[in-house]
């Protein structure tokens, strides 16, 4: 499963992706799994290979799968294999992010890093913390929510934003506000009965496969192994019940 990113423009160049780890591993599915829930599937004892978030992998998968290692997007100020989060608001909104603040607030869900878990902390250290919130569910609805003036403001990984920028329109009603600090991106998981480090030599083998195009669709250079400590030691803000006022 490569549900992470995979908008329809993404579709053909992950399907060849794994198409080249099943062949390098010479098992698992013969295509990618699209139609089950991400939490059944990171949980499956057969699972052969998924992409997860560091909050869930934190919080709940650790000790219960293998890392098999991180992607490395290449996003502008983060080191190999990191990500950050983007605030975005309106382009027609001009207001700082601590003024943003006092406007309705758009997370995708509670249990994401990039659109809680990071956003929250990096309020946290300036001061900040939301106020309103809408729960929208995922990246490009919270990035809709802004640009329909439902939310005010809203926190997406670098690198949804970047596929947003290049394969949406509703890039151009919105403007970058602040970056949060980088850290670890979006793992790749196995089950804990498998060897990661085989599933990680034919991710390797996938990348260096992929053609120059698959590859910027992808934005993907490498695997770059990332120890599950480094994933741990990430801070776990409150849930968003903690920050909405008392009746």
């Amino acid at each position: 499963m490569l549900g992470m990113y995979d908008m329809p423009a993404l579709q053909p160049a992950n399907d060849r992706f794994w198409a080249s780890i099943h062949a390098h591993l010479g098992e698992g599915p013969a295509h990618l799994t699209r139609d089950r829930d991400f939490w059944e599937i990171w949980q499956d004892p057969d699972l052969v290979f998924a992409q997860t978030c560091g909050m869930p992998f934190r919080t709940q998968l650790h000790g219960k799968v293998h890392l098999v290692g991180t992607p490395d997007y290449g996003l502008p100020g983060c080191p190999p294999g990191y990500y950050c989060s983007v605030f975005v608001a309106r382009t027609d909104d001009d207001r700082p992010l601590a003024k943003l603040t006092a406007g309705v607030f758009a997370f995708n869900e509670a249990l994401s890093h990039s659109g809680w878990a990071s956003p929250v902390t990096h309020l946290a250290g300036l001061g900040l913390a939301p106020g309103q919130m809408t729960q929208s569910g995922g990246h490009a609805r919270s990035a809709q929510a802004v640009a329909d003036g439902k939310a005010d403001y809203a926190a997406l990984d670098a690198l949804t934003w970047k596929l947003l920028v290049e394969h949406t329109d509703i890039s151009r009603a919105l403007r970058p506000v602040a970056t949060t600090a980088p850290t670890p991106a979006l793992p790749y998981i196995t089950a804990l009965r498998r060897d990661p480090t085989v599933v990680a030599s034919a991710v390797r083998n996938a990348i260096g496969d992929l053609s120059a195009e698959d590859r910027r669709t992808l934005h993907i250079r490498g695997l770059i192994d990332i120890p599950p400590d480094r994933y741990l030691a990430v801070p776990n803000p409150p849930a968003p019940e903690a920050f909405r006022p008392e009746c």
